[in-house]
């Protein structure tokens, strides 16, 4: 005779979504696979005038301009001392790229749709979460991509302009 399904369990036909993890400090972060279009190791930007603290400036990304944002400035923990073991998530936020720089990415991994709860309910960085999942130990706090990274383009997505020989 057979056991009935533990709660634990993962229910069979039910939505999943595929999640990449990373690290900022001691907190595990994640969004939707389908938003990251590359992960690039550490480059230094060229810093933009009268930006906030959390905007790193921009990189040529093989002739688009990207505008790097300091995921561990923006969610309040300091500006990142960058070094060559640091990220740039490049993601797609509403059809224009930017680049996030984070401790380390950690995994891709697959969650129910129905396991990721709303964020708490506090006047913090949670604001820019769009909900938390349990997976293990873990609490994986899902970045809201549009909340993380300002609304309005630092710098559009236009071709860089090649240096004139001279």
């Amino acid at each position: 005779m057979s056991e009935p399904a533990s709660s634990n369990q993962p229910v069979l036909n039910q939505p999943m979504r595929k999640i990449v993890t990373f690290r900022v400090g001691s907190r595990t972060f994640g969004i939707d696979v389908a938003a990251v279009r590359e992960i690039k190791g550490w480059h230094p930007a060229t810093p933009l005038p009268h930006v906030p603290p959390h905007v790193r400036g921009v990189i040529n990304l093989r002739g688009m301009i990207l505008a790097v944002y300091d995921l561990r400035a923006r969610i309040g923990l300091g500006v990142t001392a960058a070094t060559p073991a640091h990220v740039i998530l490049v993601v797609d936020v509403h059809e224009r790229l930017a680049g996030l720089l984070v401790d380390a990415v950690s995994d891709i991994i697959d969650i129910q749709t129905a396991s990721v709860r709303p964020p708490p309910d506090v006047q913090t960085c949670d604001q820019m979460l769009s909900g938390v999942v349990i997976v293990g130990e873990d609490v994986v706090s899902l970045l809201a991509l549009d909340r993380a990274v300002d609304a309005s383009p630092l710098v559009n997505a236009f071709p860089a302009i090649p240096s004139e020989a001279a």
